[in-house]
């Protein structure tokens, strides 16, 4: 039966009772029920959504001063939190928390006052004033007892940010209450932004979503301190705590639930894709016209503006040790496993640092104008290892991917690779002795050669990034070496190169690799010099690969005999890191949610030049069109930068590859000749002719089989004047493009979805912005 609005002793059950939890509303109130309401009582579930945020706003109104206030708004918080997912389900009751209420008007007679808010409206400002609320969010600054109602609008909320940190200095005294508090009123801002997982993904960019648009416009008067507060808040937090072991295990922690929701209302606050705005560079200029305006407005997401102008050098350093320590705490090896805490939020973490970087340029020139990257760096190369087997972590991959393609963009990134690796952290790879260099290349054959099949989108990637920071790596060791050499002579054999249209990218990024060592780190690198000498033969197959049909044929045929993609040959480093354990598959049964596809590695990045002096300048978007697929430049004697295939436009490139009936591609001689030709061999064949004759001189002369003799000869070796003049460095820097944007979206809140399970709050809903489906 429909319940009339002023029939309030019928409403005021639902939020009266002192002793529930979120938990128990949840069980209280099923999902059957809330649709069934949904269907057949529209006007009754109207009616509880309404006066729910009536309650919130008299409580905010009034400041929460007594314990049965407090009891109330956190019972409709829970309430909402339940109810609203099934809200946004339903296509036809999206629009009703943007109505105005009829009626509504406190002053009955009176209709048209502010009070005509959308209802959306109403429970976000009340919910942002309950979360500076004194004595109920924050600490009361309040000596005497005479508080009077209005205070709660006069008082600055700035003087009561959670946290010290970015623009605070005062750290104030911790308050379980208080924490714990906060943490159900993000929560239910969290379950108002989550409409945008009821709509499916699109790349149309003007798809805002009006609760975070509202959240962060300068309709919020909180939204300053309210983002320095979470930002602070996860960026101060340490969940090893005093350093006193097992000490999670005698106390529960009140601030970590609040940590992880803070993390996800941020992330979810700076969704915003920054491709399609005139985005500040980095002296906080936008790219504009002297006749633009004088003052560009930054966007109109107030917490992307902040986070874009946040500046001062102290700020940077609390926030990268923050992230840095947080995402290290997963591989803190102590002597008591289990001692210190471990966190669950750190792809949280990893979308928030690609934020900063993104939208703060300063932020990320301060992260790689030190060695402090490579606390980042570590951490996220131990998540690529941990994860390559497991399918259910798939989104985890791509982002540390996506983070160190746009590090490696930078040249301050590759010449921060140099320093020696010695913290050794449990991984299951090879022992060696080297640089962070070694490390990441380490890292990448392993995902390339034992990770799961869903990879191989990875690889242009993973190899995009080897190509840009390789013209800065003093000394490769000799594991790191033969690493790239192997996955050469993996992606050379004739099956590779022939079975995919885009397989030969593998092999021109590779060779690139090794073209910009030999041609701008000669000196330093014997041990990959020597490699290549000793696997010669493969550079000599590329050269000589047959491109008649016959052949194409043979070479395709061997595929199917061999059922493993790649061998794991030079079995000569078998012995792992201590301490580690392989990547384990996803566990039967794991939720996992599907991600929409990631642009081309030709959409992703845009090729820059690096001139003389180190700086660098892009090149012409037309070459760069001219390349629709993004191939590496050859070395051209004459210095002009490469143009791709710029001879074949995707339709003509599509002639050559001939499609057979089925629709099925198959490679022809034409589309062999047509990228064999523009293979960049000339500097090692050079190199293999002046050196190999060298060293087969010296194995004769004195009878030596012994490598280090021939590493010493290789030391002192020099080929100055003997190579091709160098080719200028190429490094493809990342782009903003809405295809990242759009992927970011579907990954953020399918993370959000999996991680929140106590409450479930969006847990069997109709979610249309990925699929839920089970490993």
């Amino acid at each position: 039966q429909p319940v009339e609005a002023t029939d309030d002793a019928f409403w005021d059950q639902f939020w009266a009772d002192t002793a529930t939890s979120v938990q128990d509303v949840f069980a209280l109130v099923p999902a059957a029920e809330i649709r069934a309401v949904r269907e057949e009582s529209p006007s009754n579930l109207a009616t509880l959504c309404y006066k729910a945020v009536e309650k919130l706003v008299q409580g905010a109104e009034s400041g929460c001063h007594t314990e049965k206030e407090r009891q109330i708004v956190l019972n409709c918080c829970r309430l909402l939190t339940r109810i609203l997912p099934y809200i946004f389900e339903d296509p036809d009751w999206r629009g009703f928390f943007w109505s105005t209420v009829p009626g509504a008007g406190r002053g009955g007679g009176d209709e048209e006052d502010e009070n005509a808010r959308p209802l959306a409206e109403s429970l976000l400002l009340a919910v942002t004033d309950l979360l500076f609320c004194p004595d109920f969010t924050v600490q009361s600054h309040r000596r005497s007892m005479v508080d009077t109602a209005e205070d709660i609008h006069s008082i600055d909320s700035c003087e009561y940010i959670w946290e010290a940190g970015v623009g605070f200095a005062h750290s104030p005294q911790p308050n379980y209450i208080h924490d714990l508090n906060r943490t159900e009123l993000l929560k239910l801002l969290l379950t108002c932004f989550s409409e945008a997982m009821y709509l499916p993904p699109s790349s149309d960019s003007s798809n805002t979503n009006p609760w975070v648009q509202f959240f962060c416009s300068t309709e919020n008067r909180h939204a300053l301190p309210l983002f320095t507060s979470l930002l602070n808040i996860v960026c101060a937090y340490d969940p090893v705590g005093y350093g006193i072991p097992y000490n999670h295990l005698l106390f529960s922690d009140y601030r970590e639930p609040l940590v992880e929701e803070a993390a996800q209302v941020l992330i979810v606050t700076l969704d915003y894709d920054s491709s399609t705005s005139s985005s500040p560079t980095v002296d906080g200029t936008t790219t504009g016209t002297a006749m633009d305006d004088v003052d560009p407005p930054g966007p109109d997401n107030l917490f992307v503006n902040y986070l874009s102008r946040i500046h001062r050098e102290e700020d940077f350093q609390f926030i990268l040790k923050g992230v840095a320590r947080l995402l290290s705490n997963p591989l803190v090896q102590t002597y008591l496993p289990n001692s210190a805490k471990k966190i669950q939020f750190h792809q949280e973490l990893l979308v928030l640092f690609w934020k900063l970087c993104d939208f703060n340029k300063k932020f990320l020139f301060f992260v790689l104008k030190s060695s402090d990257v490579l606390d980042i760096l570590v951490p996220i190369l131990y998540f690529l290892n941990d994860a390559r087997a497991d399918q259910s972590r798939v989104g985890l991959m791509h982002i540390g991917v996506f983070i160190l393609l746009l590090l490696s963009g930078e040249r301050n990134f590759g010449v921060r690779l140099n320093k020696p690796y010695s913290v050794r952290v449990p991984m299951d790879i090879p022992v060696f002795t080297g640089t962070h260099a070694d490390l990441l290349i380490i890292v990448f054959h392993k995902i390339i050669t034992s990770g799961h099949q869903r990879l191989q989108p990875l690889f242009d990637c993973l190899l995009t990034i080897v190509v840009n920071v390789s013209p800065y790596l003093k000394s490769l060791s000799m594991v790191a070496a033969n690493k790239l050499l192997h996955l050469l002579e993996a992606f050379s054999t004739t099956w590779f190169l022939f079975s995919a249209v885009q397989n030969h990218h593998l092999v021109f990024f590779l060779l690139e690799v090794f073209n910009n060592i030999i041609q701008y780190q000669f000196d330093g690198n014997s041990n990959l010099v020597y490699a290549v000498i000793r696997k010669r033969n493969v550079f000599h197959q590329l050269a000589n690969l047959p491109t008649d049909s016959q052949a194409i044929q043979k070479g395709l045929q061997r595929k199917k005999k061999t059922s493993e993609p790649i061998s794991r040959t030079n079995s000569q480093d078998g012995v792992s890191m201590e301490g580690s354990r392989p990547a384990a598959p996803a566990e039967p049964g794991t939720l996992k949610t599907s991600l929409v596809a990631t642009p081309g590695i030709d959409k992703l990045t845009e090729k820059s030049q690096v001139s003389e002096d180190g700086t660098m300048r892009s090149l012409e978007p037309e070459a760069s069109q001219l390349s629709p697929e993004g191939n590496p430049p050859a070395a051209l004697s004459d210095g002009e930068p490469w143009s791709g295939e710029a001879s074949h436009s995707r339709r003509d490139r599509r002639r050559l590859s001939s499609a057979s009936s089925s629709g099925q591609w198959t490679p022809t001689p034409d589309w062999v000749m047509s990228w064999k030709s523009k293979l960049p061999l000339q500097t090692i064949m050079r190199l293999l002719q002046v050196l190999v004759p060298q060293v087969e001189k010296i194995c004769i002369d004195k009878g030596l089989t012994d490598e280090s003799e021939i590493l010493k000869f290789l030391q002192h070796g020099t080929l100055v004047g003997l190579l091709p003049v160098p080719h200028p460095i190429l490094i493809r820097k990342y782009q903003a493009n809405s295809g990242t944007a759009m992927w970011f979206r579907t990954y953020m809140w399918g993370v959000i979805y999996l991680r929140n399970v106590d409450p479930p709050i969006w847990y069997d809903t109709d979610v249309k912005l990925f699929e839920i489906q089970r490993v």
